[in-house]
């Protein structure tokens, strides 16, 4: 039966007004392939990628989900593969924007549980007064009034201002201690500002072009420009807070947006109007290092929008930071839906 619908819809679209894998209502066009149409796919280590999704499906409350998370749980690595082209459909979601990856990573920073005169950046827990309203103090106020000083506040101090402010746009990382030992952070809330991108600032200043801009390029040259980079960093209102996530050992991945642990190059951030999350996602990814891999979508970023839209978790400390800061490729993302989930978005008349 299986191999019998494979051949009637392995190419069928739909389009319009359709509902998305999550249930979000999005002009889409969307198709139903073959896992022959998945360029590398035997190729790939499935076994692998299984281990990752088993990570989170266990989470996954929705009947479709949780009856094949039950059967993902017996399978051995060498019928991987197998797994996933018997129990699920490639579904090619599209809403008009192209495919765009980019990497995401887990910051490690230098400092110490007390203030030093090398560590005097504090990383900040969040003040009751802020988690009491939507808009608090930007940026700019919280650092120049001393409203955080003093309060027990501090979780860490830091040894750097502008690995601080990037630790705040990835929102986790890890704390490497005088004495070898981590503390890891994670997300704890924010003042409720928009964010503003201090890249697009650079842009519009005329300091460089676009294609000029990454986090490394940005971090030179604030280093480079104390007094100036100090302001510029000002220009991003936005101020995130954080927690001590001791429940989870710093030798593995930081949380995602489903409270488990991500994975090296096998977790994405994603849209979860197009992609649920826990779902496997086929990533083919071109540009300067191609890349043909089955992830799965643990995560989500206020940037990552659209049904193409990928951020890639490339892994912890200054070389994963350099790989992510300078991914910005084209490509495509193909979701890996249940048989059932994925025939119901077809039309009734097809």
């Amino acid at each position: 039966m299986i191999a019998a619908l494979r051949g009637v819809f392995g190419a069928a679209a739909f389009a319009g007004a359709a509902m998305t894998a999550s249930g979000a209502h999005s002009e889409t066009v969307s198709r139903i392939l073959d896992f022959a149409q998945l360029d590398g796919w035997a190729k790939d280590d499935h076994a692998h990628a299984l281990q990752v999704f088993l990570g989170t499906c266990k989470d996954l409350r929705d009947p479709d989900w949780a009856a094949l998370c039950k059967a993902a749980q017996s399978q051995t690595p060498e019928g991987a593969r197998a797994f996933f082209e018997l129990f699920f459909r490639p579904v090619l979601i599209e809403d008009g924007n192209p495919a765009l990856f980019t990497g995401y990573f887990e910051p490690e920073l230098s400092g110490s549980r007390y203030p030093t005169d090398r560590f005097r950046y504090p990383v900040y827990k969040m003040p009751p007064e802020a988690r009491s309203t939507d808009l608090w103090l930007p940026r700019r106020d919280i650092l120049t009034s001393g409203v955080l000083a003093d309060r027990g506040l501090e979780i860490a101090w830091v040894d750097d201002p502008v690995e601080l402010f990037f630790l705040q746009i990835q929102g986790s990382g890890r704390i490497r201690l005088p004495d070898g030992s981590m503390i890891r952070v994670g997300y704890g809330g924010a003042n409720g500002h928009t964010y503003k991108s201090i890249g697009k600032e650079l842009v519009r200043r005329g300091v460089y072009n676009a294609h000029q801009v990454s986090a490394q390029v940005i971090k030179s040259w604030v280093r480079r420009n104390p007094s100036d980079g100090k302001e510029l960093l000002f220009h991003n209102p936005s101020y995130v807070f954080f927690r001590e996530v001791s429940e989870v050992s710093a030798s593995k991945g930081p949380l995602g947006a489903m409270n488990r642990s991500v994975t090296p190059m096998r977790t994405i951030a994603a849209d979860p109007a197009y992609t649920p999350l826990g779902a496997p996602v086929w990533v083919e990814k071109d540009g300067h290092v191609p890349l043909r891999r089955l992830m799965v979508a643990q995560d989500t970023g206020s940037a990552i929008k659209g049904a193409q839209r990928a951020d890639i978790f490339v892994g912890t400390g200054d070389a994963a930071g350099e790989t992510a800061g300078t991914m910005k490729d084209p490509g495509r993302m193909v979701v890996l839906l249940p048989i059932q989930r994925a025939y119901a978005m077809l039309p009734e008349d097809l």
